[in-house]
């Protein structure tokens, strides 16, 4: 149990920090596309330290103690403080795609923040593997031991490993696009939800991280599968699933086309069924009036 509180110590720390990092650049940078990256940058490091330090308690944790009941619990609770604290940060490559396919940000805005989601995601790692350097717990000193012989998160096929992250990145987009404009008391536990239930079926085959930065910080220097399987798996696969499920939701995909490829387009106006009716009757009367009025001639 002193593990479990030394982790949630180390969650309050990174989230207390990071916290004050888009506070202090708010105020010193005017509002725009800077203050945008601090915020990718501060979320992606949050993010990265965060999972982290959940996969070390679900892959090591039973040897101390911890069931995954408690780790997905934790799982929950550090999407919704995540979620609650970005400022609008995506965190996640495939939703900042997502955000330039749909007209919501510019070409260089979206490199922009790709780059910053990596150098987030980068620090984050670094700070993460300094603190269990510390080896503040049995648990730490463990994973230590371990670091140097890690293995890869891929436990199947990576052609199936690939279909499991789609299926992931799919539905957590899917869910995303539905629940973006709703208020966050709602979306936010809704993504927080999903992400843990997701987290939870395919854990075992990939490690559902369905997000290319976190993945490529977690499990690319591990041995057991090349960079090309690393590659299909948690780059291309995700990256599908998003694509899927954007055009799923919008019926096409607005930076490539315009036309609706699934759905029907209706129009906006809409004429009552008894104004139509009521038009209808008119002009046959004024049809009868007119024949009335125009006898055919006799011979």
């Amino acid at each position: 149990m002193a593990g479990l509180n030394v982790s949630i110590a180390f969650f309050f720390l990174v989230l207390g920090t990071c916290e004050a990092f888009r506070r202090l650049s708010k105020r010193l940078l005017a509002p725009g596309l800077l203050v945008c990256l601090t915020a990718e940058l501060a979320g992606s490091l949050q993010l990265c330290s965060g999972c982290l330090e959940l996969r070390m308690l679900l892959e090591i944790g039973p040897w101390g103690g911890l069931s995954p009941d408690v780790v997905l619990t934790l799982l929950f609770l550090l999407f919704v403080v995540h979620a609650a604290c970005a400022n609008g940060a995506a965190s996640n490559p495939t939703v900042s795609l997502q955000e330039f396919l749909l007209f919501e940000c510019s070409l260089v805005a979206t490199v922009a923040k790709l780059l910053a989601q990596c150098v987030g995601t980068g620090m984050g790692w670094a700070l993460t593997k300094l603190y269990w350097s510390w080896e503040l717990t049995q648990l730490h000193l463990i994973q230590n031991l371990m670091a140097s012989e890690c293995s890869s998160s891929i436990r199947t096929s990576p052609h199936l490993g690939a279909l499991v992250e789609a299926a992931c990145s799919f539905f957590f987009h899917l869910i995303l696009l539905r629940v973006r404009r709703s208020p966050a008391v709602c979306r936010v536990p809704v993504l927080a939800a999903t992400v843990t239930f997701l987290t939870y079926v395919a854990a075992p085959a990939t490690g559902a991280f369905f997000n290319p930065a976190l993945a490529t910080a977690s499990t690319f220097l591990c041995a057991g599968s090349s960079l090309q399987d690393y590659i299909q798996v948690y780059w291309l696969g995700p990256l599908a699933g998003m694509l899927a499920a954007l055009l799923l939701y919008q019926g096409n995909i607005p930076r490539f086309f315009q036309k609706n490829l699934l759905y029907g387009q209706k129009s906006k106006y809409k004429i009552p069924k008894a104004r139509v009716m009521h038009a209808e009757d008119g002009e046959q009367q004024q049809k009868g009036k007119g024949e009335k009025s125009n006898p055919a001639p006799r011979a």
